[in-house]
C-alpha cells in the first residue's frame, strides 16, 4: 500500500484503531518510554530522541552516560516530561515502561563478542562499542516480552539472530547501510519493488517490523507492507533519524509496530514537506520536532 505525505487521506485508514489519549486520563496511562543512548562521541542524538518522545508519551525515562545526563539537566525546559535515570537503574525502568528505544548516539566499532549476562559487568565496560553490543544483547535477551525499538548504534552492533527471540516485539529503523550490515543484503542497486520484497521477506524471517529509511520508506512486519513517499533533501541532516525512531517508539508504547512505523514515517515526511515551504532545505531536527505534533493534530482534527 502506498501512502503519500502530501495526501492526508492516504494515512487515515491506519488511524481507525490508533490509540489517542482519552479525554479522562491518568498520568502514565498514555505511554511510558525508556530512551537509552548517547556517548562521549555523540551527545545530541539521544537528546533529540528524548525531546521528540516527550510530545507523545506521558513519561520519558532517559538514560545515558554521566556527561549526557548532565547536559539534559540543562535543557529541562524543552525536556518537560522527562526524568533522567542513572544507567544502573536501566533494568528497573526497562521492566516498568511500555517500550524501550535503544541506539541513538551509541558508539559502534570493534567489540568483544564474549557473552556477558551480568548487567553490572556491562556497565563497567570501558570500550563504548563493547557497551553498545552487550547492552543491546542484554535488553533483547532479558526482556523478551518487552516492545523494543532498535536504532543507529544498536542496529550496527547487534547480531540479527537475537531478533528471533522477540517474536514480533521489535521495530527496527535501518537506513540502507545499516540494513546491509545487519542482514548482509545490499539494496542499493535494486528497484523499489525488489527492495519492498526483500524488506518484507526479511521482516518475516526475523519476526520483526522493519522501517527501512529511504527516499521512499518501506515499513513491513512480514505480512503487511507499506511504502511512504514524500519528504525532501532536508531530511538528510543529522538527527532526523533519531526523531523518526523516537516518534515510532512513542506510538509503539500503545499501538502495534506496523502502524507505529508507518505513521512515524508519514509524519516526518509531512513535516519536511511543510518546512520546505517555509525554509527550503534549511531546517533542522529541532524544527522537525516542533512541526510533527502540529501535523498529527491536524490529521486527527480532520479525521
Amino acid at each position: 500500500m502506498l501512502i503519500q505525505s502530501s495526501n492526508k487521506k492516504s494515512i487515515k485508514p491506519l488511524l481507525k484503531d490508533f490509540y489517542i489519549p482519552p479525554k479522562i486520563s491518568h498520568k502514565g496511562q498514555n505511554g511510558k518510554l525508556l530512551v537509552i543512548g548517547g556517548s562521549s562521541l555523540f551527545h545530541a542524538a539521544s537528546i533529540w530522541a528524548a525531546e521528540t518522545a516527550s510530545h507523545f508519551v506521558d513519561m520519558v525515562h532517559y538514560s545515558s552516560i554521566k556527561e549526557n545526563n548532565k547536559l539534559v539537566m540543562t535543557i529541562k525546559k524543552k525536556f518537560r516530561n522527562g526524568i533522567v535515570v542513572p544507567q544502573k537503574d536501566i533494568p528497573y525502568y526497562a521492566e516498568e515502561d511500555d517500550a524501550i528505544l535503544v541506539g541513538p548516539g551509541l558508539v559502534r566499532g570493534k567489540h568483544s563478542s564474549k557473552k556477558i549476562d551480568d548487567f553490572k559487568k556491562i556497565l563497567s565496560l570501558v570500550n563504548e562499542a563493547d557497551f553498545t553490543y552487550h547492552l543491546t544483547r542484554y535488553l533483547l535477551h532479558e526482556f523478551p516480552q518487552k516492545k523494543i525499538v532498535l536504532d543507529a548504534g544498536s542496529l550496527q552492533m547487534m547480531d540479527r539472530k537475537w531478533l528471533k527471540r522477540k517474536k514480533g516485539l521489535t521495530l527496527l529503523t535501518p537506513h540502507q547501510g545499516e540494513f546491509k550490515k545487519l542482514f548482509g543484503l545490499d539494496l542499493s542497486s535494486l528497484s523499489q519493488e525488489e527492495r519492498k520484497q526483500i524488506v518484507t521477506k526479511t521482516a518475516q524471517k526475523f519476526s520483526c517490523t522493519i522501517l527501512f529509511k529511504s527516499i521512499v520508506d518501506i515499513v513491513s512486519d512480514g505480512t503487511e507492507t507499506y511504502e511512504i513517499k514524500g519528504g525532501n533533501a532536508g531530511l538528510t541532516k543529522g538527527g532526523s533519524g533519531d526523531v523518526l525512531a523516537a516518534t515510532a517508539a512513542s506510538f509503539f508504547t500503545k499501538n502495534d509496530s506496523i502502524k507505529s512505523g508507518v505513521l512515524a514515517s508519514y509524519l516526518i515526511k509531512s513535516a519536511a514537506d511543510r518546512l520546505s515551504l517555509r525554509s527550503g532545505y534549511w531546517y533542522n531536527s529541532s524544527n522537525i520536532i516542533e512541526t510533527i505534533p502540529e501535523i498529527l493534530n491536524e490529521i486527527y482534527g480532520s479525521a
